[in-house]
């Protein structure tokens, strides 16, 4: 970091630990629209996000926005709320593949000064990254790819001074069963490699997967040199707030980036309909989140070892 270096307290709340709403969906956020019968117009899907943060952004730490309509959405709207930092989605909307295998690759102009632009606290970026992906001769080493590309955002980070967060989703191999149904075991040793590779990287924070159990947890505490925090992945609720206290009992994670979990439905609803549950049902699911982390997590600071 630089003399002028923005912290993770940006983006923390005053306890140091993490209450991050995330908004940046995409692609996603389109096939949301689709299955609710719904078109995804440009329009639409910057209304949603304005409406989603302006509910929801007084009661987090930090909001994480994409910067195509989620940033422009929010500053037109002045939605996000007064003191609560602000993640930028760093990563391209749409990635490459090999052979169905998703492909890492960065945009250099989208770095962490373009973020800090934005009016951005931290760089976030997502990569997809399978250790246990099988080698093939003469072609491109997919992991290698990924760990390079993550390397390259943490270094433009530290150059900047804005703290880097590197989100990583597992993805089914070609040929293998869906991830619902992975063997639970190998599912825990894929997303416990992950957190060992990139924490050798040293991003600032890692954003993972919820590895399945309460020994999962305490694997990745055990490989982990600095914070992480557990996402959503759209799971329903209830099983996110279960996630939410073992995570950080076992694991010590410093807290959750969540997003469909909390405000998933607002997507199918409008006018008066979607104020309604945004201001009830949604703002009570983070207010509980904010209730499972406290006293539970582990301020970030406390997570930072030497490296």
């Amino acid at each position: 970091m630089t003399l002028d270096a923005t912290t993770l307290d940006a983006i923390a709340g005053p306890d140091g630990v993490f209450s991050i709403v995330a908004m940046d969906q995409r692609n996603t956020l389109r096939r949301m629209f689709a299955a609710a019968d719904k078109e995804a117009t440009e329009e639409g899907m910057r209304a949603v996000k304005a409406d989603v943060i302006g509910a929801l952004s007084p009661g987090a730490s930090a909001v994480l926005l994409d910067p195509d309509f989620g940033v422009p959405a929010v500053r037109a709207a002045g939605a996000l709320a007064d003191g609560t930092g602000l993640l930028v989605a760093a990563e391209p909307a749409s990635r490459g593949n090999h052979n169905g295998e998703p492909r890492a690759f960065r945009i250099p102009e989208q770095d962490a000064a373009w973020v800090r632009g934005m009016g951005g606290n931290a760089v976030k970026f997502l990569i997809q990254l399978r250790p246990d992906r099988p080698r093939t001769p003469g072609e491109p080493d997919l992991v290698a790819e990924v760990l390079s590309v993550v390397a390259e955002v943490v270094a433009d980070c530290r150059r900047a001074g804005l703290p880097s967060v590197v989100e990583n989703l597992i993805y089914p191999l070609p040929g293998e069963e869906p991830l619902t149904e992975m063997n639970t075991a190998h599912r825990e040793d894929v997303i416990v490699e992950c957190a060992r590779m990139l924490t050798e990287i040293g991003p600032d924070l890692l954003k993972l997967e919820y590895p399945g159990s309460p020994k999962g947890c305490r694997r990745i505490a055990e490989v982990t040199d600095g914070p992480w925090a557990v996402l959503s992945a759209g799971v329903d609720f209830a099983e996110f707030e279960h996630v939410l206290r073992v995570s950080c009992e076992e694991g010590g994670a410093s807290g959750f980036i969540a997003g469909r979990a909390l405000w998933k439905e607002a997507v199918g609803l409008d006018g008066p309909a979607r104020a309604e549950f945004l201001d009830g049902t949604a703002r009570l699911r983070l207010e509980a989140c904010v209730a499972a982390v406290t006293g539970r997590a582990r301020p970030w600071r406390e997570a930072v070892r030497t490296r």
